[in-house]
């Protein structure tokens, strides 16, 4: 009688796997995975492929496991973009792609809302900010153009199977501070060259978080340079998932890290001790103390992107600004995530607290987070933003700096005219 040995895996490990019909993989093995599901957006998606396609003869492996999502050219300023939106409009209806969802949302926010996720899922997505899907129990990575084509083609995608990072936060986040300024402390602690490997989030801190927010952990885990970012998965996570009219799966709660499963590293942090941040220009990993700021000018506060414009963001600014009044030669800006995020923050009032501000409301979609659309800015100017990103000429002029900060300090920046403490806010709000 053969006994079989049992090695202890992380949950990554146990994803790739399942996915590549393995019971135990090795960190630094080379796999072929079969892919549950494919995201990808106008920028990246059909306009990149369908070329590559039509050169190998080839079809969608399974159009119902493809959700294509236009957000990035939403809506057209210009004939080039209308024509990279009409290309993706007609190969989504010539390979009769099961899920497009057109100038809806942001994919990366979609692909849950649209509850597409299910623990223990291997994804790829077209995009960087494709880990995001991590926070749901899921493997999931961005890949190039190149390989979208290839699973594309074939359903299959080789994989070097990663080491995991463990980061686990212990405590209670103070009021005014949240998973943006978890993530932007990160960059400046571990750095952004974690090249190749799994960032697996846990501890009190990040159980007790929504949905939402775990969601930064793993969107920003693209700039921590990680493979991906991952959460196993809880009660949470499956009421997220029967909100969205879809039944969790009979094994979700199984998709776990082993006790004994070995990590590559492991770093703890107390969450009570943690200050809002901000990352000064040009770089998440220029971050530092929002009380370590001297008044620095905002020209422009802006809440948006996948990263930042979700309801419980749009929540954050709200709590700041309810009552208050944008300053005098500052403009807010607030592009929801996703057209439910609109629908949502109407029926609630947010959006009214936001406007009667002064608020300037934004069609849905990646926006000047990625440098498109309304909400560039100018030569010299000064933007914090809650979005994940600000190399040198991300949102408009290379001589403008971008500065990134949670909604909570954006919206306080955009009362004040500079970057704020938004705990100050918040004690003035409860007197």
């Amino acid at each position: 009688m053969t006994e079989t040995l049992y090695r202890p895996q992380t949950l990554a490990q146990k994803i790739i796997a399942r996915a590549s019909q393995k019971d135990y993989v090795s960190p630094g093995e080379l796999v072929t995975c079969q892919v549950d599901l494919v995201l990808m957006h106008d920028s990246s998606g059909p306009r990149r492929v369908k070329s590559r396609l039509e050169e190998l003869g080839a079809k969608v492996f399974d159009p119902s496991k493809v959700v294509l999502v236009s957000d990035h050219f939403v809506p057209a300023t210009d004939p080039e973009s209308a024509e990279i939106l009409a290309l993706t409009r007609r190969w989504a209806n010539e390979q009769q792609i099961g899920h497009f969802y057109d100038m809806q949302g942001i994919c990366h926010v979609m692909l849950p809302q649209q509850g597409h996720l299910q623990p223990g899922m291997f994804l790829v997505g077209g995009d960087s900010h494709s880990p995001t899907g991590g926070a749901f129990g899921t493997f999931m990575v961005g890949i190039g153009a190149t390989e979208m084509t290839g699973v594309l083609a074939t359903g299959e995608i080789w994989i070097k199977v990663p080491e995991t990072v463990r980061i686990n936060w212990s405590g209670q986040l103070q009021p005014g501070c949240s998973a943006k300024d978890i993530m932007l402390f990160l960059c400046a602690r571990l750095g952004m060259n974690n090249n190749y490997k799994v960032m697996e989030f846990g501890g009190e801190t990040v159980a007790a978080m929504s949905m939402y927010e775990r969601m930064v952990l793993c969107n920003m885990s693209a700039e921590l340079g990680g493979k991906t970012g991952i959460i196993e998965a809880d009660d949470t996570t499956l009421n997220w998932i029967r909100n969205t009219g879809k039944t969790p799966a009979e094994d979700a709660l199984q998709w776990r890290t082993d006790s004994q499963a070995q990590y590559h590293s492991v770093h703890h942090f107390n969450a009570c001790e943690l200050a809002p941040q901000i990352a000064a220009p040009h770089s998440p990993e220029n971050t530092k103390a929002v009380t370590e700021y001297d008044k620095v000018p905002i020209h422009q506060a802006y809440i948006g992107a996948c990263t930042g414009a979700k309801l419980s963001d749009l929540h954050m600014a709200a709590s700041i600004l309810k009552g208050r009044k944008v300053a005098t030669g500052t403009r807010l800006l607030i592009a929801p995530a996703s057209l439910k995020t609109t629908e949502a923050a109407a029926k609630d009032g947010t959006l009214a607290t936001l406007t009667e501000a002064g608020a300037i409301l934004l069609p849905t979609g990646c926006g000047a987070c990625a440098g498109m659309g309304a909400g560039a800015i100018a030569n010299g100017e000064n933007c914090l933003s809650s979005t994940s990103r600000n190399f040198k000429g991300r949102m408009g002029s290379p001589n403008s700096n971008v500065y990134l900060g949670s909604p909570y300090s954006v919206a306080a920046a955009a009362v004040t005219g500079v970057i704020s403490d938004p705990r100050e806010l918040l004690m003035e709000t409860v007197l």
